[in-house]
């Protein structure tokens, strides 16, 4: 962090050195520039005066500090103290034809004879002559020289920059870096106050978080151990009366099958609690596809139709073909068991109705409505936990590993979806799914995947 903090603030001081060094160097050229003009301006003038008086010869008095050209009505060259004449007519040149027009002109050219980037400064004479001055704009920048103080100064401000720029980052990190993490309430800087209350809070969060997982694990390894040990319980009492030979011959069909019944209830708790475990630990998943949730739901309800039928329990589907963006073999059996438990947990002779929607914003949403026997208030919050069972007794009757609806809470939370439960005892249950629409489940797997 001392390395960031003492770059970024560097770089901000040596960004104003440039800004600074470019903006006074330009206005300083700017400034030369125009007192070269005011120069050759008054030598001008001078210049002017001295021909009148004495011509020609007061011309080759001037030496060659300066370029002296000396040129008549129609353009031509009658004095130069630096080129040997003749020399090409100068009327066309931009200063000359400005100076005949208005009585001075000013450029920056090449020019032709000597190749060398020039200042000119034409003034036009009480005769209608015109005499120009001119100086290489290489003078202007020798100028500059004379301020080349100032670029060993930036330098030394640089320096200064750098060593000042170190001892901030550290004065900002040091404080930072003392933080006791263990005990961050202990603190010097009231400045800091605002971060340790945030560590504070989320060391708070954090030992919740923990402590709560902590809970949740125990109670469902207790709560696996019980479940297992029903039916083994069941399984081996069942092996053991019918190994000692005391059992009767009508009695073996009728354990068998106990026998059997207790096994699949078994590996469907296995199975249950796989599934989460890989669901818990975000393992690698098929590709996500466009899932047609209307099909899948009707597919589901035709393999339970003959379950249902028993208990004289009607199925119906509502909607119309709507795609969700997720994993087929998941959102498969989310469905089947909101399903499968509407049909268990309702009264003979009632109904499950699933109905799916598209709604305008993109969100697509999935309901399973049952006629039975509902969940209570006090529950409702509950019924998604792992071997949670609202009545115990029931649940054992009509079987079940009592992970249905957590599967289904953590199937919606890997799409991103919502799990609403609506229930009223006697008047049954409808829990829906809220899918949000494919952009953003794409846009949050791609969050968790970075």
């Amino acid at each position: 962090m001392t390395k960031t903090v003492f770059r970024n603030t560097f770089l901000i001081g040596v960004s104003i050195l440039i800004l600074c060094a470019v903006l006074f160097f330009g206005i300083q050229y700017t400034q030369t520039k125009e007192d070269t003009y005011s120069a050759l301006q008054q030598e001008a003038i001078y210049a002017e005066q001295g021909l009148h008086q004495g011509g020609i010869s007061y011309l080759k008095t001037l030496g060659d500090v300066n370029r002296i050209t000396w040129i008549d009505k129609n353009g031509d060259v009658l004095y130069d103290n630096v080129f040997q004449l003749p020399i090409d007519n100068e009327k066309e040149h931009s200063e000359v034809a400005q100076a005949f027009e208005t009585g001075e002109g000013k450029s920056i050219r090449t020019s032709e004879n000597s190749g060398e980037s020039t200042m000119y400064y034409a003034r036009k004479c009480e005769d209608g002559t015109v005499l120009r001055l001119s100086r290489p704009v290489s003078a202007v920048r020798s100028a500059l020289l004379a301020v080349r103080p100032i670029l060993w100064v930036l330098i030394l401000v640089l320096v200064i920059s750098a060593v000042l720029s170190f001892r901030i980052a550290k004065q900002i990190v040091n404080p930072i870096n003392a933080i006791d993490l263990d005990h961050p309430e202990i603190n010097k800087y009231p400045e800091l106050a605002p971060l340790i209350d945030k560590i504070q809070e989320q060391k708070m969060t954090i030992q919740e978080e923990v402590s709560s997982r902590e809970q949740m694990r125990r109670e469902f390894s207790a709560n696996v151990s019980h479940e297992l040990k029903t039916p083994l319980t069941s399984i081996s009492g069942f092996a053991e009366l019918m190994s000692s030979g005391v059992v009767s011959e009508d009695k073996v069909q009728e354990f068998s099958k106990d026998i059997y019944k207790e096994s699949q209830r078994l590996i469907a708790l296995i199975d249950d609690i796989i599934k989460l475990s890989r669901l818990d630990e975000n393992s690698d998943e098929p590709e996500r596809a466009d899932v047609d949730i209307y099909d899948l739901s009707a597919e589901v309800l035709d393999g339970l139709r003959p379950i249902a039928e028993k208990q004289g329990i009607k199925l119906t589907l509502a909607g119309n073909s709507t795609t969700v963006y997720g994993v087929y073999a998941l959102l498969n059996e989310m469905i089947y068991n909101l399903c499968d438990n509407a049909i268990k947990y309702n009264n003979p002779g009632g109904s499950v109705n699933v109905e799916v929607a598209k709604k305008e914003n993109g969100e697509v949403w999935l309901s399973v409505k049952d006629t039975g026997i509902g969940i209570p208030q006090k529950h409702q919050k509950r019924v998604f936990e792992r071997f949670y069972r609202v009545d115990k007794s029931h649940s054992k009757e009509i079987g079940g590993t009592g992970l249905g609806l957590s599967i289904v809470k953590h199937g919606a939370q890997h799409h991103g979806a919502e799990v609403k439960l609506e229930s009223e005892p006697g008047q049954g249950t409808k829990i829906t799914l809220i899918f949000p629409k494919k952009e953003e489940i794409v846009e949050n797997k791609e969050t968790e995947n970075e």
